[in-house]
């Protein structure tokens, strides 16, 4: 009787769902964004700190992201002690245990930077990920408006380093506070408890921030009654009064008016709120510091409507917009919109030391700042060049071969030696064209006897090779050039320097 054979299970070679692989080319052009970034972070004085990409749940606390699945917006697990652990869902929660168990032995203001991927085991979408990359700054321990001020001035200057004109982006600056206030002189807060939110009250702040994605009509449907969106799915509402509703929306409409109006509006919307007027003249303040570095209400501007999802924030709050628009799959065009954002949490060190610690920072998402400066140049050519790639025409004279290569590295020329089957010159060159280089070396043993070696031009040769006709037009062309062994260096680096 013959054994059946069993059928092994091949694994999936697929990419878990909302993850995705980096490839060359993107990982280059992000450590790129993220070098001109910490640059700025450097010339303010801010100091790296590298923490763990995983947290215990309990550090995390919270403050998650997804406030429709609480403590469920993390990828987290039990070890072996039994104790529940999480990958950081961000960079700030971190830095609040990082600060509260070093406290001693740092300098108070502590200022850090920070970068690196976080993961939010949330639904994944078009262009949403559950792993993806931030770039932070955060100065701990500064009660004074300068600091909040101070994060302002820092991401428009990342901005306008990275390659962004003053009319492609926007900083949007709002307080916390003067909402609370606002709140708090409809009735939807208790007056003495201005920082304890009701259900309502979280409603209201939710609704607020999706004022971008659902317009005027539809925050207005979440304030009262409910929203029914397109597919059918109903969102509960803050079930507020008409007049309420106006209150609100007076006060999120008030962004379309100058600083100064703005200001003066607020201070009569928050009425006697006592909460509301601090928030009013620490957003007052804010506005003469970023005016003072010059940075106008062209670049950083009260917005009303700008609110931060995350509830850890308990003063000013800053969202930073890219007014660049962008061609989607399905054709329309719109905005990429807000990239980064941050503001004031004097609350968070306060669960691990029992003392409120002022602290203020921002995140960058890098994901999607890279992504608009794709958009920006998307007409140009943005694949890494690669290589130069040294051909082998000869086995025998692979000890010539591996000199050359080595030559060009000790000189700081990025090169590597063909390591596939030499089985002709043309599977080279391909392989050249698939790693985008722009150089090959060519040199059989007619050429190592005679003293020389061919280099040849990848992509000259490309452009030209549409024009010429003939193999005698060919022969003459400039793209291949016949260089003496010893100035074969010499050669290559007077071609990177003119590029």
């Amino acid at each position: 009787m013959s054994k059946k054979k069993i059928k092994l299970k091949r694994a999936k070679a697929i990419t878990p769902k909302g993850f995705r692989d980096y490839f060359d080319s993107d990982v280059t052009e992000r450590q790129t964004l993220i070098e001109a970034i910490c640059q700025i972070y450097e010339l303010y004085g801010f100091d790296i700190l590298e923490s763990s990409a995983v947290e215990t749940v309990e550090a995390l606390g919270k403050f998650l992201p997804d406030v429709d699945r609480p403590n469920q917006g993390i990828f987290s697990w039990q070890d072996d002690e039994n104790e529940w652990l999480a990958l950081r869902y961000d960079l700030t929660a971190p830095l609040a245990r990082v600060y509260s168990q070093y406290r001693n032995n740092l300098p108070l203001p502590y200022r850090r930077y920070s970068f690196g991927p976080v993961w939010r085991n949330e639904k994944p979408g078009p262009g949403r990920f559950r792993q993806f990359y931030q770039c932070d700054a955060d100065t701990i321990g500064a009660h004074s408006s300068i600091a909040d001020s101070e994060m302002c001035i820092m991401l428009a200057s990342i901005f306008e380093k990275i390659g962004f004109s003053k009319d492609q982006y926007i900083v949007q600056l709002n307080n916390r506070k003067i909402l609370s206030g606002i709140l708090e002189e409809i009735k939807v807060m208790n007056s003495g408890n201005a920082d304890q939110y009701n259900v309502s009250s979280e409603i209201v702040l939710r609704s607020i921030d999706k004022i971008d994605r659902l317009g005027h009509q539809g925050v207005r449907e979440l304030l009262g009654p409910g929203r029914r969106d397109e597919s059918g799915d109903f969102t509960e509402g803050a079930l507020l009064s008409e007049d309420q509703i106006d209150h609100i929306m007076n006060f999120v409409c008030l962004g379309e008016s100058s600083n100064n109006k703005t200001l003066k509006e607020l201070k009569y919307l928050v009425g006697t709120s006592s909460i509301g007027l601090i928030g009013v003249e620490e957003l007052e303040s804010i506005a003469q510091h970023t005016e003072a570095a010059g940075f106008f209400e062209d670049r950083i501007k009260i917005n009303p409507g700008t609110v931060r999802g995350l509830g850890y924030y308990t003063g000013a709050v800053f969202e930073a917009e890219l007014k660049v628009e962008v061609t989607n799959l399905d054709g329309t065009v719109s905005e990429i919109g807000s990239v980064a954002g941050g503001g004031r949490y004097d609350d968070l060190i306060k669960r691990f030391t029992g003392q409120e610690v002022p602290a203020t920072g921002l995140s960058l998402g890098i994901d999607r700042l890279g992504f608009a400066l794709n958009q920006l140049s998307r007409d140009k050519e943005n694949k890494r060049t690669g290589p130069v790639i040294v051909t082998i025409m000869d086995m025998d004279k692979i000890v010539e071969y591996q000199k050359i290569v080595t030559e060009l590295r000790l000189s700081g020329i990025r090169a590597e030696l063909f390591l596939g089957n030499p089985k002709d010159l043309g599977r080279q060159l391909k392989y050249a064209d698939q790693r985008n280089s722009e150089l090959v070396i060519i040199a059989g043993s007619k050429e190592f006897e005679e003293g020389n070696v061919q280099v040849k031009d990848l992509a000259l040769g490309a452009r030209i090779s549409k024009k010429i006709k003939t193999n005698i037009e060919w022969k003459d062309q400039p793209a291949q050039s016949e260089v003496a062994r010893e100035n074969l260096i010499e050669h290559v680096k007077k071609f990177m320097q003119g590029k």
